[in-house]
């Protein structure tokens, strides 16, 4: 079996090289006499060829001919029409939602537009209008804010030259808002962008601010950077959202119609499967337990919070203020 694949991997390199040095370009006949196949098996090679690499077809007569117009090391570096696609689904659906790094996804995409040639462009243009025409990135409900990409830029700059970042703020309880200086942490995108931080002079934990919250963001010039063993992983792992509590034992009872469901599901990235009788216990540690619950609702019927008892507790008060919107006079 290994020299089988080791034999069909040989063919395929042998002819990745054909395809790269014929000028003119081969035949599927061709390609089948070079490497003593059939066509069908050809045809199968020049389909896994196509996916990486930019395959040009001519049609000479009746016949077409392929060839790899680029270099190997240029053919696996440049991004197929596919790819490029999927960065400006992505690119579009940053501008609806308003996410902070698109200006710079944006900026990346243009400059991967510009290395192409002006036929590789328009060949480019022509899949990228039906690619793009029939793909989206799912924009979920939730808050529209705009972050500002200049602030982005200026905290990216900050991180890397491990500088404080010194900042006004307003939360949604304050009136007006107050200078910050924090050593950054970390970003994480999504429909809201945050910056973890850390006050430079004080012993809490990192702390999560809101970028469209900011104003006046500017680098101090002060030397902060977070220690050589933070994990930004892990800590985003302690909670189920972004809001970080004392950790919980987290353990819900998956009911056996939906088992199958919840193997596909991830409710931490670090929850542990049990299987009792013909139901599923699922564990896991973190804080969150408000955005918790609200995650939960989507499972009602289907699961029993077994514990702690803070989480079935926060459940009561979601199903309480739940109930206030059919029933105003409960509130």
């Amino acid at each position: 079996m290994m020299t089988k694949r080791l034999s069909n991997l040989d063919r395929t390199l042998k002819l990745v090289h054909a395809l790269t040095q014929s000028i003119e370009g081969l035949t599927l006949d061709e390609m089948a006499a070079l490497l003593d196949v059939n066509r069908r098996t050809v045809e199968r090679m020049r389909n896994v060829i196509l996916i990486h690499f930019d395959l040009e077809e001519t049609v000479d007569g009746r016949i077409k001919r392929f060839r790899i117009k680029d270099s190997p090391g240029r053919a696996y570096a440049r991004p197929s029409s596919s790819e490029v696609a999927a960065l400006q689904s992505v690119v579009e659906a940053g501008r609806r939602e308003g996410t902070a790094n698109t200006e710079a996804l944006e900026k990346l995409l243009s400059k991967i537009k510009i290395a192409f040639d002006s036929a590789e462009r328009r060949r480019l243009d022509n899949d990228l209008d039906l690619l793009t025409r029939l793909q989206r990135s799912r924009v979920a409900a939730g808050p529209a804010v705009i972050a500002s990409p200049e602030d982005l830029t200026t905290i990216q700059s900050a991180i890397l030259a491990s500088h404080c970042v010194d900042f006004d703020y307003q939360p949604d309880w304050a009136d007006e808002p107050s200078w910050r200086r924090v050593v950054p942490y970390g970003l994480i995108h999504g429909p809201i962008t945050y910056l973890v931080g850390k006050m430079p002079d004080r012993d809490d934990p990192p702390f999560t601010f809101r970028l469209d919250r900011m104003s006046n963001v500017r680098d101090s010039g002060l030397v902060g950077c977070p220690p050589e063993d933070w994990d930004l992983d892990a800590w985003m792992a302690r909670s189920f959202g972004i809001w970080h509590e004392a950790g919980h034992e987290i353990v819900l009872r998956v009911l056996a119609p939906a088992v199958d469901r919840a193997r596909a599901w991830r409710f931490h990235p670090h929850q542990q499967f049990e299987e009792v009788g013909d139901e599923l216990i699922v564990r896991f540690q973190s804080g969150g337990l408000f955005e918790l619950a609200n995650h939960l609702f989507g499972w009602a019927g289907e699961l029993v919070i077994e514990g702690p008892d803070a989480l079935k507790d926060m459940m009561e008060k979601r199903l309480a203020d739940a109930q206030t919107m059919l029933r105003p006079d409960l509130s």
